[in-house]
């Protein structure tokens, strides 16, 4: 059996579109070219990899043995050759890795912006995911090692957790907003209004629905992008849930007010991120990728918190 990587890639698009022609664009192929390749590795491996007959591809049991593998082998090349290219002092290598919503919506931009300071040769690329789908991407080596919500992994022998600063969640509405001008509200208030939160970290629902008096809730408004949850909390009578990270913040400054909330103590376990890095037990990490999370541990450990009383308006 004779596979080379170039057709492996190939497969990989195709799995990911769903489609011969978008696959081929992927990997700008012209769609006969692409076409030839996935039958050339159907050919080496005896058997057919996706499913024809069915409008969106979806691999074959055997199609979807190898996707597997494939990933493995393709990011595996890819680390190889950074890998080498690092040691020979090149620095030009390239840096995948992931991130939840939170970390995405300040500290590693500032992080990635101090390292492409000091190795502009580098290629990084973050995507930005949940941490379930972080998690599978990390075991199917498409990742070195992601940032988010750690207590999933922390037990986990397969994984290595370095917890970050946690950062703490406020409450808050717009300046002009009926409950700005209260010193506290009550929990009965506070849901009175529309919410327009991000429903990540789990414990995050538990505090709303301690508040609430529910057994459960369903806010207004969910989105994971803090930016747009502040655009609506500032062009509505919504209450929004921000974090002690967001860039976005600057940008509203003056414009918010921080809620304080009746009988929802400051030290409150449940109102703190409880962030990390988390990569792969065993395995060793590339130049790049060590070198990336010692800049976050170093943004993290002096970075102020954009989000602090004083940055709203009160």
């Amino acid at each position: 059996m004779h596979i080379d990587l170039r057709q492996l890639r190939h497969f990989i698009a195709l799995a990911e579109q769903r489609s011969f022609v978008a696959g081929a664009q992927a990997v700008n192929l012209s769609q006969s070219a692409f076409s030839r390749s996935i039958q050339a590795l159907e050919h080496s491996v005896g058997c057919q990899l996706v499913d024809r007959g069915r409008k969106e591809l979806p691999p074959t049991k055997q199609g979807q043995v190898l996707l597997e593998h494939a990933r493995r082998l393709v990011s595996g090349a890819q680390q190889m050759a950074n890998e080498i290219s690092q040691f020979n002092g090149l620095e030009a290598g390239e840096l995948r890795f992931g991130c939840g919503p939170a970390p995405a919506a300040g500290l590693i931009p500032r992080a990635i912006g101090s390292f492409i300071g000091r190795y502009p040769r580098a290629r990084v690329q973050f995507q930005v995911d949940d941490w379930q789908s972080l998690s599978k991407r990390l075991m199917s080596e498409e990742f070195e090692f992601f940032v988010a919500d750690t207590r999933y992994f922390e037990a986990d022998p397969d994984y290595l957790t370095h917890r970050l600063r946690p950062r703490k969640w406020h409450f808050c509405c717009r300046a002009g907003h009926p409950l700005a001008a209260f010193d506290k509200v009550s929990a009965e208030q506070l849901m009175s209004y529309p919410l327009a939160v991000s429903i990540r970290p789990p414990n995050l629902r538990k505090v709303i629905v301690d508040l609430s008096g529910r057994p459960d809730f369903t806010p207004n408004v969910e989105c994971e992008n803090s930016s747009s949850l502040l655009s609506v909390v500032l062009r509505s009578d919504a209450i929004g849930i921000v974090g002690a990270y967001s860039d976005a913040l600057h940008q509203a400054k003056g414009d918010l007010v921080c809620l304080r909330i009746e009988g929802l103590a400051d030290d409150l376990e449940e109102l703190y991120t409880r962030y990390g890095i988390v990569s792969r037990a065993g395995y060793r990490l590339s130049p790049l990728a060590q070198a990336m999370i010692e800049q976050i541990k170093e943004i993290d450990a002096v970075d102020e918190e954009v989000c602090s009383l004083e940055n709203f308006a009160v």
